[in-house]
């Protein structure tokens, strides 16, 4: 607002090949470049410790999955990470880890489920949970292995941070900058934490499809990131589902920024979630002056399925937003935003945003029948689509953020959310107001 098969022509990739094109990298680097002068583990290693206080509340309009008509959470978090150095020598090795511990603050059976907190067998709020994880990393040059959880930022595989605890991956990542302007990834996750859990044994579900069959392989590059002109390219492999690319352009040019996003997904293997076949792009402009942004942008979705993804960040299309991605077979939509600094009239880090965004279009009734996205239905003896013909929808966002500038709550900040969401009933989606309160104040000691 950026497993278990391969992406090569047997259908096969396993950790075997991420580590080979890591020794290729970063060989050719060391021949390149001189041995690390990495000052130890210690010596360049940082310690944060983020506070999130974190207040939910969900008014239904329309019934509920659940029959709540109404769910609120209050709750305090603390996100400890710690990165290390790395050894001396051509490959210098470190340290990645993360704690976390979450506490009910508020939040009964009766208003449980907004994801902010795990639900025990009876549906309540847990009263904490907590969960730990941690990398292995290895550096060559400006090359990067990592091993263990972590969280990941890709266009076709991103964990999302919009809870009290950030969602984890577990598997293999490589990060290499060896080329001026060519940033290279490659990851292979096979294990997942989501944003309510205290393990890695869960999987990451989308709209149809999930990571329960196995994991997500991806590579890709970014090229030319911080010049005026640049883009990106990637491609993913969700084990027996789906095979999915992606190409982006941006541009930006005195006050302008062009964008442009553009996915193609295609069902592979056994295909668990159905035939799928389509496309999704997104265009987006914005003109910013010293103090004020506007944008206007405009999302299509071409095929009989939804545009699907894992993992909560995972869709770098214009109008994904907070409450809903605009996803639907078939649907186009609109985005109109602006955005306002109040910096220039002497209230330094105080910002505001709104943005509304309306979808038509929506026909879910020509996915196949028997995939995930029109599954049979024993209650009523037929295949029901998740969304009918003729779906349509809006989404109003209001956003008031404070981060303190100075003095001894210096980036303290407060976010003050309001959220609208109204759809049909072939959408299939909630009609929703939704209030955010956040506070975080991250504490950082710095190198240890």
């Amino acid at each position: 607002m950026y497993a278990s098969k391969a992406l090569n022509t047997t259908g096969l990739w396993a950790p075997f090949w991420l580590v080979m094109l890591l020794t290729s990298t970063a060989a050719t680097a060391i021949a390149a470049e001189p041995v690390h002068t990495a000052q130890g583990l210690l010596a360049g290693s940082t310690l944060e410790v983020l506070s999130r206080n974190f207040y939910l509340n969900n008014d239904y309009r329309s019934p509920s999955p659940t029959d709540k008509s109404y769910k609120q959470e209050w709750a305090q978090g603390f996100i400890v990470s710690f990165e290390s150095g790395f050894t001396p020598g051509m490959i210098g090795m470190g340290i990645d880890a993360h704690g976390f511990l979450g506490l009910k603050l508020d939040g009964g059976k009766a208003h449980s489920g907004t994801g902010l907190l795990p639900l025990d067998q009876d549906g309540r709020s847990e009263d904490r949970y907590s969960s730990g994880g941690g990398a292995l990393k290895l550096r060559a040059s400006r090359t990067l292995l990592a091993f263990g959880e972590m969280t990941v930022e890709t266009p076709v595989f991103d964990t999302a941070d919009k809870r009290l605890q950030p969602e984890y991956a577990t598997g293999v990542l490589i990060d290499s900058r060896e080329i001026d302007d060519v940033h290279l990834e490659a990851g292979h996750f096979t294990a997942f934490k989501n944003m309510d859990a205290s393990t890695s044994k869960g999987d990451f579900s989308g709209y149809g499809v999930s990571t329960g069959t196995g994991g997500i392989d991806f590579i890709g590059a970014n090229l030319f990131e911080d010049r005026p002109v640049g883009g990106a390219f990637y491609a993913s492999q969700l084990s027996d589902t789906w095979r999915q690319y992606y190409a982006n352009l941006h541009l930006k040019q005195s006050g302008f920024f062009f964008d442009g996003n553009l996915y193609h997904t295609q069902d592979y293997g056994d295909a668990v979630a159905g035939a799928i076949d389509n496309s999704a792009y997104s265009l987006s402009g914005k003109y910013t002056t010293a103090d004020q942004a506007f944008t206007l942008a405009y999302q299509k979705i071409n095929g009989d399925t939804p545009f699907d993804f894992v993992g909560g960040d995972s869709i770098y299309l214009a109008n994904s937003i907070k409450y809903a991605d605009f996803n639907g077979p078939h649907e186009r939509s609109w985005q109109v935003r602006y955005d306002f600094d109040f910096g220039t009239f002497g209230l330094p880090g105080l910002k505001f945003m709104t943005r509304y965004v309306t979808g038509r279009g929506i026909d879910g009734t020509q996915a196949p029948k028997g995939g995930a996205y029109h599954p049979f239905d024993p209650g009523t003896g037929d295949y029901q689509p998740q969304q009918g013909h003729g779906g349509r929808h809006w989404e109003r966002d209001i956003d008031l953020r404070y981060i303190v500038q100075s003095g001894p709550a210096k980036d303290l900040s407060v976010q003050l959310s309001h959220v609208t969401h109204r759809a049909n009933s072939a959408q299939a989606g909630d009609d929703i107001d939704r209030v955010y309160v956040v506070i975080e104040y991250p504490l950082k000691p710095g190198s240890l």
